[in-house]
């Protein structure tokens, strides 16, 4: 008996075309970078929605700062004005080290050190799971914003970005397994590789000897290889080294100097010979 209608490929045909035409998707993106506009589309698409989800904090802060009393605004003023004679201090300082630097520099034949140019930002959402460590901040490519920029706080770099949109941009941060960056202690110069390790608050140094001279509260900076990471900025301090034998490595344990799982506000650099430069709204300059 004919049926009324044809039966289709089986669910085993439609499961291995599918997954051949994944993977096809995959390979090309990976290669020519052809789904690069669709995610940039699909970020566009999405900021109103996480614009939209940090709206009643938003409205929750602006409450609470109105509300505060004027004795706490008092203190705050002072410690704000402290806080400002400080750093004008240290910038005096460091106005006379550049010069001197640059002297020395001079002396010694050797290229000055490019600065470079910064943009603040504001976290908008936050990805935090164990397979994705990734925060997500208001500013895209309508303000110069790169795939590969690097992204501080104020105490250090806490990552760099992933993926653009229009107004938004994701940043993969430190922690996330996928990530890796080249750093030196400050102490003594001694170069290593630190990986995510999908713990929020814990980076893994790789294939350190076990002779290794790097003790534990040791400083890591940014050691400038790779051409991401400028130098000289920090990253980590070093809570644990575990010399077992029976390893090949010994095991470093460090912490990010940034608490990833608090950050409201990030730094992005651009180097001032780069191709890409920051677009600044009039308010902002």
């Amino acid at each position: 008996m004919k049926t009324l209608f044809a039966r289709g490929p089986s669910l085993l045909s439609r499961l291995v075309l599918a997954l051949a035409c994944s993977f096809l998707l995959i390979f090309i993106d990976h290669r020519l970078q052809a789904m690069k506009p669709v995610r940039l589309f699909l970020n566009s698409l999405v900021a109103p929605v996480q614009y939209l989800a940090i709206l009643p904090e938003q409205l929750l802060d602006g409450v609470s700062e109105s509300l505060k009393t004027t004795s706490q605004l008092s203190d705050e003023n002072k410690r704000l004005k402290r806080a400002i004679l400080e750093l004008q201090g240290e910038q005096q300082q460091l106005r006379f080290l550049q010069n001197e630097n640059k002297r020395l520099r001079e002396l010694l034949g050797s290229d000055a050190r490019d600065s470079v140019r910064r943009m603040v930002a504001e976290v908008i959402a936050v990805a935090s799971e164990p397979f994705s460590q990734q925060l997500v901040i208001n500013k895209g490519t309508l303000s110069g914003v790169y795939e590969g920029q690097p992204v501080l706080d104020s105490n250090g770099i806490i990552g760099q970005v992933q993926d653009v949109g229009g107004n938004t941009a994701r940043v993969l941060l430190l922690s996330d397994q996928s990530h890796a960056i080249s750093l030196r202690s400050e102490r003594n110069d001694i170069r290593v590789l630190a990986q995510g390790t999908g713990d929020i608050g814990r980076l893994e140094l790789m294939f350190i000897p076990h002779s290794t001279e790097l003790k534990e509260g040791d400083l890591l900076m940014s050691s400038g290889l790779g051409g991401i990471f400028p130098e000289g900025y920090p990253v980590a301090t070093i809570r644990q080294i575990v010399r077992d034998e029976s390893l090949p490595f010994a095991k470093v344990i460090a912490d990010p100097v940034s608490a990833l799982d608090r950050v409201r506000n990030v730094l992005l650099l651009w180097p001032s010979d780069g191709e890409q430069q920051p677009i600044f709204d009039e308010d902002e300059e």
